[in-house]
């Protein structure tokens, strides 16, 4: 019975991959360009958000989309299949949330190798010269944001700071950490430091971006030092697992979290004074900006080049002198997800 499961899956599953080769095929023999998006999971409001903004633009460009994502965060194995399926069904360009950020550039380096333009989308590669070009916030000032806006939030009082990041290694997990870590005021931080900075952090836990991973993560914190009074954290599902620790704990009132993305559902917390202040990020402008550099490469042959940044707003109801800031009217006019 489970293997008759597991052949019925294949078998489906290979059943979408054929279909999309062929409706891809067939917008090629009509002249459109095909586009692949592979975000690093099908779930992710931000990476459901990117996915509506790369389809609306390619359906305005008349443009033909492929996506694909990861089973979860880390997944390399499925983008890998992902960038294989798409080079296959003709895809000119393909844009890519990368999760694990060295393991996925062999697959890369094939891609390019047949003549598909890469780009990189929120995550960057390693090396950077690993894609074509590089469509992101600038997530160590996103981090920095917070950083400066929590030193002066905290009133001279001093930080018994936990993080609560993403998992080892991740660039993207790195520079919002660091970016943090600097703007509070911490020496010898800056945007080329390779890996997380820990000096100064009473508890780092890794959440992977997820809510109940957070909870746990502030849960292992308070239990290593209960005087935690400053958490940062990589995205706001794991602010929201952390706030929920927190009130267990009886601490939701003393404790401020900073955070980092400009959901819909962040920015909510933010007007609920769940979270103090976020760094916002804009996918839907990082997909839209991809899919026109890809219809322009497909109709020129003109690829794009090193980064562009897609831009960040700290966004807070508790302004801070000299940190620059725009209120939760303006985030949730701007922000993504439900």
């Amino acid at each position: 019975m489970q293997k008759s499961k597991v052949f019925a899956v294949s078998a489906a599953l290979a059943t979408v991959a054929t279909l999309a080769v062929t409706t891809a095929h067939a917008a090629l023999a009509q002249g459109q360009p095909v586009i692949g998006l592979i975000t690093k999971t099908d779930t992710n409001p931000f990476f459901v958000k990117m996915k509506e903004g790369a389809q609306t633009e390619a359906t305005r460009l008349g443009a033909k989309l492929l996506t694909g994502a990861g089973k979860a965060d880390g997944d390399n194995a499925g983008q890998v299949t992902a960038i294989e399926n798409m080079v296959a069904a003709g895809a000119k360009t393909i844009l890519i949330t990368p999760s694990d950020s060295k393991a996925i550039v062999p697959a890369i380096a094939k891609a390019r190798a047949a003549g598909v333009m890469v780009i990189a989308l929120d995550s960057p590669t390693e090396p950077a010269s690993a894609v074509d070009g590089l469509f992101a916030t600038n997530n160590y000032q996103a981090g920095v944001l917070i950083g400066q806006w929590a030193k002066k939030a905290m009133g001279g009082k001093k930080a018994v700071i936990a993080t609560i990041d993403l998992f080892p290694g991740q660039p993207v997990g790195i520079a919002r950490h660091n970016g943090f870590l600097a703007g509070y005021g911490m020496s010898g931080v800056s945007a080329g430091t390779a890996g997380q900075v820990n000096a100064g952090v009473a508890c780092a836990q890794d959440s992977f971006g997820d809510q109940a991973k957070g909870q746990t993560a502030m849960e292992n914190c308070l239990q290593k030092n209960p005087d935690i009074n400053l958490v940062y954290t990589i995205n706001e599902p794991a602010a929201a697992g952390a706030y929920q620790a927190l009130k267990a704990a009886g601490k939701e009132k003393s404790v401020l979290i900073v955070s980092v993305d400009g959901g819909c559902a962040g920015v909510r917390n933010v007007e609920a004074g769940v979270i103090g202040a976020t760094s916002q990020q804009y996918p839907l402008k990082m997909a839209a900006m991809g899919v026109a550099a890809g219809v322009n490469y497909a109709k020129t042959g003109k690829k794009v080049s090193g980064y562009t940044d897609t831009g960040v707003n700290l966004i807070t109801n508790k302004p801070e002198s000299g940190v620059k800031s725009q209120n939760g009217k303006y985030g949730l006019a701007n922000c993504w997800g439900k």
